[in-house]
């Protein structure tokens, strides 16, 4: 199947905690940094995930924030680290793309966000992903 989706990053599920309508599901991408999803319960029963399991991450540009550094006292539990391979700009936005463990990234920030964080080719960041904002999929 093809998507515009571009973040896709192979991992395994490394756990599955259920509760009663939603399931957070922990994975380990490829590139070793660990990822947590929340899907609801009936998909991860669909899915048939357990612990061992191979999936696909899949999260949205527009659904990545970016930050020049860790950030603590923050409810966001996915802070992926990366570097900067290029940034596209264009009158508001801006497209950047990350180089992580195990895979790309690509962000969809405001062009003043990029002004303002200074990011250029080499930069480090962290990409920030909410847990609801992951998708998974199955081989």
């Amino acid at each position: 199947m093809s998507m515009s989706m571009r973040n896709q990053i192979p991992g395994i599920v490394t756990s599955v905690t259920t509760g009663e309508v939603m399931a957070t599901v922990k994975v380990r991408l490829d590139g070793g940094q660990d990822l947590t999803a929340a899907i609801t319960l009936e998909a991860a029963q669909e899915l048939g995930l357990a612990a061992g399991s191979a999936v696909r991450t899949l999260i949205k540009s527009t659904e990545i924030a970016l930050a020049t550094g860790p950030v603590e006292g923050l409810s966001i539990r996915n802070q992926v680290p990366g570097t900067v391979e290029g940034v596209a700009t264009g009158g508001a936005m801006a497209s950047v793309k990350i180089s992580v463990a195990g895979g790309e990234l690509t962000a969809a920030i405001t062009k003043d966000a990029v002004n303002d964080l200074e990011l250029t080719a080499g930069s480090p960041v962290i990409a920030l992903i909410k847990s609801t904002e992951i998708a998974l999929a199955t081989a």
